[in-house]
């Protein structure tokens, strides 16, 4: 305001009044539209619905969050009952519901262990163990060092807040304790907990989720090795369980060998494909119930070239070649990586193969055949000796046992054959259980 002098008298300048004026309307900005701006009157309803229903959604969570909270349970430790008494007085006049309270420093641990709290209000200074002795002995334990701790404590010490800073503790309170600091800080602790809780509760419904579709996979590719093993023994659950025993056999031989459980597992289900490649011999050679001639002879050995070729990794060439024959060669050539049917397809060539060579198809020799044949060698001899075949009745065990251990050097080896022996009582059992009826 002006000053003007007159007379010697000052006296105020006053400015003629500006007439109102009403502000003029801001104009929305080009890019600025409403959301709703060019949509008919009924689509701005159904929107505006959209967002309500969306906005209560969002409050029952949250009223859900809060009566969470609010009945979590809170263990409170101090040594003078006044301190612990005006804490929960605090809480439950905000609503807190569910406590636990401790006046002896040397029953904390115990008490947290079997109540299992949801926070921890600690005090530092107590009489037989102190606070931050505590803290270190939460921290060491799997399931308390999960509870959030907020320390209480008229100590103005920085170290002593640092230590425990150190051993764990999620916040300071200062003694005496006042509503307007310790509700909020107790609800901040209480909530980060619940989503770590429902955090966890997540990663163990997924790790349940993955085992059982882990195993109902692992159920899946066993049924169907079983399925393809058994066609190519032209048989079925009712007329026996060659391929079943085999593979049970040469998993017991593999764990006397001191193979690992895992590795055992996957030899069992590899070693009932060993004669897949019996899919391309033909009936009358297969089942016929007298000796078979030397060209016959000559068909049936084919079977392990036919069962590598069915299970073994494809060339380029044989891949794009059988891709344009059959949608069945697609998925046989999805799975060819798999190590099971790698293993399998080693079987199918060399469980034939003798010791001192004289096996077919390729004429290997000793420790150049691999192991997986030469267990599945010996498991399916024994299996073919002691059950009845088409052109044979079954031998006695014991008369088993007698030709094995005398091809033991020749067509066995002879550690393979040795802990076939050793583990033999463990695979009558087994020959009992799967006994053909």
């Amino acid at each position: 305001m002006d000053l003007a002098s007159s007379n010697g008298i000052v006296e105020p300048i006053v400015e003629a009044p500006v007439p109102a004026t009403k502000p003029p309307a801001q104009e929305s900005a080009p890019n600025q539209a409403s959301p709703t701006s060019g949509l008919s009157s009924r689509a701005v309803e159904i929107v505006r619905a959209i967002q309500g229903s969306q906005r209560q959604v969002v409050r029952a969570e949250h009223q859900q969050m809060e009566s969470h909270i609010k009945s979590c349970k809170i263990l409170i430790v101090d040594d003078e009952e006044a301190n612990v008494l005006i804490v929960r007085q605090h809480l439950k006049r905000a609503g807190y519901t569910s406590f636990s309270t401790c006046t002896d420093a040397r029953k904390v641990l115990g008490l947290a262990q079997q109540e299992k709290p949801d926070l921890i209000l600690l005090d530092i200074n107590m009489p037989h163990v102190n606070g931050l002795q505590i803290l270190h002995a939460i921290n060491l334990d799997r399931v308390l060092c999960r509870i959030p701790v907020v320390i209480l404590t008229a100590e103005a010490d920085q170290n002593i807040k640092q230590a425990a800073l150190e051993l764990g503790a999620n916040d300071f309170l200062t003694k005496p304790v006042e509503p307007a600091e310790l509700i909020p800080r107790v609800r901040n602790s209480l909530t980060v907990k619940s989503h770590f809780d429902a955090l966890g509760k997540q990663k163990q419904i997924l790790e349940e989720t993955v085992r059982k579709r882990t195993k109902e996979l692992f159920e899946s590719r066993k049924q169907i090795i079983l399925s393809l093993a058994r066609a190519a023994e032209h048989r079925d659950n009712e007329t026996g369980n060659h391929v079943i025993r085999v593979g049970c056999y040469a998993a017991i031989i593999a764990r006397q060998l001191g193979w690992k459980e895992k590795a055992a597992e996957m030899l069992q289900q590899a070693a009932q494909l060993h004669d897949v490649g019996k899919i391309g011999v033909p009936d009358n050679i297969l089942f016929k119930p007298g000796k078979l001639d030397e060209d016959e002879y000559t068909v049936m050995k084919k079977h392990c070239a036919l069962g590598k070729s069915i299970i073994s990794p494809f060339e380029a060439k044989e891949k794009e070649l059988l891709r344009s024959h059959t949608k069945i060669g697609g998925s046989i050539l999805h799975i060819q990586n798999s190590p099971l049917l790698t293993m399998a397809a080693r079987i199918a060539q060399t469980h034939h193969e003798h010791w001192d060579g004289t096996g077919y198809p390729l004429g290997l020799a000793g420790e150049d055949i691999p192991i997986e044949g030469r267990i599945t060698a010996v498991a399916d001899v024994f299996d073919a000796l002691s059950s009845k075949r088409p052109y044979k009745d079954p031998l006695p065990r014991q008369k088993c046992f007698e030709i094995l251990a005398n091809l033991g050097g020749s067509q066995f080896d002879p550690k393979v054959l040795a802990a076939f022996f050793e583990c033999s009582s463990h695979i009558i059992k087994v020959q009992m259980a799967l006994m053909d009826e």
